[in-house]
């Protein structure tokens, strides 16, 4: 009787779909939005593990996610909800330097972000309106020196815009003005 039982769980074990398990994202497949595991077409519930770490809800991420590069070092780290990301995110280079700091609403980038180049020094910095960069924007030079200024309006140029040499000078013809994205002069 004890190995009918025995079989019968095995067998229940292995021919169950999706039963919460630990995948990696190699066992999966994306189609139209929604992971699958491989060779099935019910879309893929339980945690993954490995390089990408977190949960995936009937076939889309959802909760803490992080991902690591393949050297080990943490790629980025945040949160899904519904298969979009939401909230608090931050990315790092594959040396362990800071990349990216921002937030998430809806899937789309919302306030205040920050990039950084990977030696440490700042690469840019804005605000986000649904995904679109909105208000002041400055971007920087590997070495530290302004590289651009200016305004964007739904996510287009807006207004006056500066651009700056390595050496912290203008360039030449290195101010202009856009209007709804369009060079309007130099």
């Amino acid at each position: 009787m004890k190995k009918l039982t025995l079989s019968i769980l095995t067998c229940l074990i292995f021919l169950t779909p999706n039963m919460v398990m630990s995948e990696t994202m190699d066992d999966l497949v994306g189609r139209e939005g929604l992971y699958y595991k491989k060779f099935t077409e019910v879309p893929f519930t339980g945690k993954i593990t490995g390089k990408s770490q977190g949960a995936i809800k009937i076939g889309k991420p959802d909760g803490a996610w992080v991902e690591y590069h393949s050297n080990g070092q943490l790629f980025y780290k945040g949160n899904y909800k519904n298969g979009k990301e939401e909230g608090a995110w931050v990315g790092y280079h594959d040396d362990g330097q800071l990349f990216y700091k921002g937030n998430y609403k809806n899937g789309e980038e919302e306030g205040a972000w920050v990039y950084y180049h990977e030696n440490g020094q700042l690469s840019s910095k804005g605000n986000y309106k649904n995904g679109e960069e909105e208000g002041a924007w400055v971007r920087y030079h590997y070495n530290g020196q302004l590289s651009s200024k200016g305004n964007y309006k739904n996510g287009e140029k807006e207004g006056a815009w500066v651009v700056y040499k390595k050496d912290g000078t203008v360039l030449d013809d290195g101010t202009e003005t856009y209007k709804n994205g369009e060079k309007v002069s130099d």
